[in-house]
């Protein structure tokens, strides 16, 4: 610039022209986006600010008039020497830069080329083998052609080989191929048969006529009922004329010759006898389901009779004079038996809850009262442990609701008294509490909590499984036949709720038991008007019983209540006695040598003995309602169970004798009316609080009867004659005597199958009912005479 003659216009105009270039390379560097990159450069980035400081310093200059521009002149010659080392660094900063960017894409040139090179090598390689895969198929279908070959040849041996007949026909039936199984199975040579009528050759002489006209059918419309529709069982006939079953199948195909039916036949005579051999087997396991049954009732009778004659002892022991340790004996000895024929009983029951037959009794009652109740009897046990039994409702008590008490008090006892056993110098809590739920019933939770043993973990999937009764700690030092859970989580489950368990092992567990309940007002007390039982008169009584330790015991228990007792040890003995004495009441064993029970009662029904027509009641073991069923169709008036009690013996000698000697008879009382000695005795026997579970539980029976008859046609009357007749029984032992009647004319009607004589009694029935009902509740609530 130092050198530029200025003298000139064109100077001037070539000076301005070149600094326009030079400002507009730097714009172009400063704002293009091709060099931001090179403007991220820290050296490039100064140099470029320097330079554009000299432009920003010098653009006034060049843009001013000539004769200002000449005499600035040195001045701008003076800044551009001063921005000349920027500029160098400029220019080589950019030049380092595109070089190295220059490399770069070399180097990248160089990748992509080698990467290329791979490709194609992999290429060349997938070609390679590609050709290779492809020889490979092509030896495959080779081998397929002749694997195809050799599987024609091979079905055409296993079509000649097979134990099923392949007949081949036209669409007019004529035999195309006839295999050796078919000659077999037919009587016919190949040669014979091919050519032939298929239908004139196998179809039997009664079949043709429907045979041919099916053929006549397919010819003109197609329609086939047969081909392709698989396996169907026809008969089919042999060279000599004899039927055979087969079972069948047919299908079709085009040739060129047109459309062939290729049947496959097989000969199943072996397979309709196995069947048949195989619906005997079924009768026989029928047979011997009915057998386990038998057993279940044999073993009920074997293990309730020795039963039998042990409480029986018990109690003509407990009369005589006793030292206050020798009454606690007999006492341990009793709740002992009871509590072995509580086992048996739920031994028998269990497959009837599993069966679906469970009906659901509700009934009002106080479920504070009874939560007290089962806290006072577990609390000596408790207490025996050091352990503190406690209860209380966690939210408003709700005393009153109406649910099946029984079921209800046999959850709660099972799940509480497993606590008191597991649980040492602990402690266990019963919380109680209703919640409400949006569109349903309320909701009753108990949970049960304690400080016991706890559970372990592999175990509390299986506690509620029958017969499960916990580890070997548990079984060392607890009874128990592991029923119990099993059978609160099935009645849980009837009640529509659900049963939980959490537990830790060494610190304790928790039980939360759910389910809706129907809360009710508290029902006011009523109290009926009782009579005095007065002494019974002095009965002839038959007892025909083979074991001599029942016989001692039931004789002892009748004739300490002043009756006459005869004893026969079988049945023929009691038809010969029967025959020749007029008795006020038969008491009849069942199983017996010689005469069992039941055919001793037929012959005396039969005969015209003396005794013909005196009530005859059964002595069984057999707690299968089905048998005692059987008993009362037999011609006898009512069964007792065994064990017997006194208190049972003497209550059926009231129910089946009055003052009429050799007569029998239902005692009469007012409708509705209640024999308040039958109540009082049971409750010196059982006690309040067990009297009124029996009454509540009588109440839920009665009530389900009445709500099945309600249902009309949808009730089996056989079903309805057997209810009936157990709630009769119950209503006898209660006292019930004219609901009792009413029951046996339902259970008469029932099993004459006259439905509508049913449904006639069913008003009478729960007239008889109403006022029954709180006469039985009355008697629980208050005794007069205590």
């Amino acid at each position: 610039m130092a050198k530029l003659p200025l003298n000139t216009p064109d100077a001037l105009v070539t000076l301005r022209r070149e600094y326009d270039i030079f400002f507009s390379r730097i714009n172009t560097l400063k704002d293009a986006s091709n060099y931001e990159a090179l403007r991220a450069e820290r050296y490039f980035s100064d140099s470029l600010q320097s330079v554009e400081t000299f432009l920003d310093d010098t653009v006034g200059i060049i843009d001013a008039p000539d004769a200002e521009l000449v005499a600035r002149f040195s001045e701008l010659q003076s800044k551009a020497s001063e921005v000349g080392p920027a500029v160098r660094r400029l220019s080589n900063s950019g030049l380092s830069y595109f070089a190295l960017l220059s490399d770069r894409r070399r180097t990248n040139v160089a990748v992509t080329l080698s990467q290329m090179a791979v490709g194609v090598t992999v290429l060349l390689l997938a070609m390679l083998f590609l050709a290779l895969y492809l020889g490979y198929l092509n030896r495959q279908s080779n081998r397929q052609r002749i694997a195809a070959v050799e599987a024609s040849h091979r079905m055409n041996i296993v079509t000649s080989t097979s134990l099923d007949a392949v007949i081949v026909a036209d669409a007019a039936g004529k035999i195309l191929d006839f295999n050796a199984a078919a000659e077999q199975i037919f009587g016919y040579q190949a040669g014979d048969a091919i050519g032939q009528d298929l239908g004139a050759l196998i179809v039997p002489d009664d079949h043709r006529p429907g045979h041919e006209a099916g053929m006549q059918r397919m010819r003109e419309n197609g329609a086939r009922h047969v081909i392709g529709m698989g396996r169907v069982q026809l008969e089919a006939k042999r060279r000599g004329g004899a039927c055979f079953p087969i079972e069948l199948a047919v299908q079709s195909a085009q040739t060129e010759e047109g459309e062939i039916f290729i049947a496959f036949l097989r000969d199943i005579s072996s397979r309709i006898q196995a069947e048949q051999e195989l619906v005997t087997a079924r009768d026989r396991a029928l047979a011997g389901e009915k057998a386990k049954t038998d057993f279940l009732a044999t073993m009920s009778h074997e293990i309730r009779t020795p039963l039998n004659g042990l409480l029986g002892n018990l109690t003509l022991l407990h009369d005589t004079d006793l030292t206050a340790q020798q009454s606690r004996y007999i006492k341990n000895m009793d709740t002992s038996g009871k509590l072995l024929m509580s086992h048996i009983s739920d031994v028998l029951d269990i497959t009837k809850y599993d069966a679906g037959k469970l009906l659901l009794r509700p009934t009002a009652m106080n479920i504070s009262t009874l939560l007290q109740d089962i806290v006072d009897n577990q609390s000596s046990a408790a207490t025996a442990r050091g352990t503190t039994l406690e209860w209380a409702w966690t939210s408003p008590p709700v005393d009153w609701i109406r649910a099946d008490r029984e079921r209800v008090q046999h959850i709660l006892m099972n799940v509480i008294g497993n606590a008191v056993k597991f649980t040492h110098q602990g402690r266990i809590t019963v919380h109680v509490a209703v919640a409400n739920r949006e569109g349903g019933m309320p909701e009753i939770e108990f949970i049960v909590a304690d400080t016991g043993i706890g559970i372990d973990p592999d175990l509390q999937c299986q506690i509620f499984d029958d017969f499960t009764t916990g580890d070997s700690s548990y079984d060392r030092n607890v009874g128990g036949t592991g029923l119990g859970l099993g059978i609160a989580q099935r009645f849980v489950k009837a009640f529509g709720g659900e049963i939980e368990l959490e537990s830790t092992k060494g610190v304790g567990s928790t039980f939360s038991i759910r389910f809706p309940i129907e809360p009710i007002a508290a029902p006011g007390a009523l109290v009926a008007h009782r009579k005095t039982a007065g002494h019974a008169p002095s009965r002839a009584i038959l007892l025909v019983e083979d074991n001599k330790i029942n016989r001692i015991v039931a004789r002892e228990m009748i004739t300490s209540a002043g009756h006459q007792v005869s004893e026969a040890h079988n049945g023929r003995e009691a038809v010969e006695m029967a025959g020749a004495q007029a008795f006020d009441l038969i008491f009849m064993d069942i199983s017996m040598p010689v005469m069992d029970g039941r055919g001793a009662t037929r012959a005396i029904r039969a005969g015209q003995g003396a005794s013909a027509q005196t009530p005859i009641v059964a002595l069984t073991a057999n707690a299968m309602a089905e048998e005692q069923e059987a008993f009362l169709s037999d011609g006898m008036n009512y069964v007792l169970t065994k064990p017997l009690s006194r208190d049972d013996l003497l209550h059926v000698i009231a129910l089946h004798t009055d003052n009429a000697h050799g007569k029998s008879s239902v005692p009469q009382c007012p409708t509705g009316d209640v024999a308040a000695s039958s109540l009082d005795e049971l409750r010196q026997t059982l006690g309040a609080e067990k009297l009124q579970s029996l009454l509540d539980r009588f109440g839920r029976e009665f009530d389900a009867l009445v709500t099945r008859l309600g249902n009309g046609s949808a009730v089996s009357l056989g079903d309805v004659a057997q209810t009936a007749h157990r709630i009769a029984g119950s209503a006898a032992t209660l006292g019930a005597v004219e609901l009792r009647s009413a029951l046996l004319a339902v259970e008469k009607a029932a099993k004459a199958q006259d439905a509508g004589k049913v449904d006639s009694l069913v008003t009478d029935l729960c007239a008889i009912w109403v006022t029954t009902r709180p006469l039985l509740q009355a008697q629980n609530l208050g005794n007069p005479h205590s």
